[in-house]
């Protein structure tokens, strides 16, 4: 049977099987899609190993290997050079295994109708994720953009790297006005240290995007609805980009008709 997976470590808090499990349900097509936890250590030899299974039609890849993956699959979009991390790994018609990035259009569409050109913008995080939101941002000419990690000078490097004027911040770092914030770190997370952060200085009609989702409902959201800010949970995110592998790996789009009962499902 034909299968596709996401991989990761830790893997267990991973919604993927779920949303995929759906669609394949809806669509009627006879294939699966399962979690796979996989170490660092362990990388090489599971593409090693799915490269010659032909029912294998692919993976996304989730923390802490976005970065790592890039040194075993082609990259034809050259992703390296521009996102710089993969989150999804296929085959080609000549089943060659190659790498791509659908987290940047996942993480965009649901913020697709704001008018972000021009507007300051705070990102936490500097991994994979972070890349792929800073692509993004990179595309759409946002103002000012001012990354927090807790190493700024990796922020600081990403910054250059997609050409965006802003600044590098540690935490605890007094934060500017903004009209978006997105956390794009673990921080918040099942099994992670919270993300403790002032957000008085968000403008009134600012927007907080939290790419956590799990728990959905996290401490950073919970406190952007005090100030009686617009959210966006992370299953947003995690729906759109799946939506986009999901057609890479099955060859079909994915019935997104069907996004309300598939939330619903994803809160149980």
């Amino acid at each position: 049977m034909p299968y596709a997976e996401v991989i990761g470590d830790p893997i267990a808090q991973s919604k993927s099987p779920i949303i995929h499990k759906f669609w394949l349900e809806k669509l009627d097509i006879n294939a699966d899609y399962r979690a796979c936890h996989i170490t660092s250590d362990g990388l090489k030899d599971y593409i090693a190993n799915r490269r010659g299974d032909k029912n294998w039609r692919g993976c996304n890849v989730t923390m802490p290997h976005k970065q790592m993956v890039m040194d075993h699959v082609a990259d034809p979009g050259k992703v390296r050079h521009s996102i710089g991390a993969m989150n999804t790994i296929a085959r080609d018609e000549q089943n060659a295994l190659f790498g791509t990035n659908t987290d940047a259009g996942g993480f965009f569409a649901p913020i697709a109708d704001m008018e972000l050109a021009g507007q300051d913008v705070i990102v936490i995080g500097a991994g994979g994720a972070a890349r792929a939101v800073l692509f993004a941002l990179s595309k759409i000419h946002v103002g000012l953009v001012t990354v927090v990690n807790r190493n700024a000078l990796k922020a600081s490097v990403l910054l250059a790297h997609f050409g965006l004027k802003g600044q590098a911040l540690e935490h605890g770092a007094t934060l500017p006005h903004a009209k978006l914030l997105v956390n794009a770190s673990a921080l918040g997370m099942a099994g992670q240290d919270e993300l403790n952060i002032d957000l008085s200085m968000l403008l009134d009609d600012a927007v907080v995007y939290d790419l956590v989702y799990s728990p959905l409902d996290t401490r950073l959201l919970k406190a952007a609805k005090k100030r009686n800010l617009e959210t966006v949970d992370g299953l947003a995110m995690l729906i759109g980009q799946a939506a986009l592998a999901f057609e890479i790996f099955f060859g079909k789009a994915p019935p997104l008709e069907h996004d309300d009962e598939l939330r619903k499902l994803l809160l149980v």
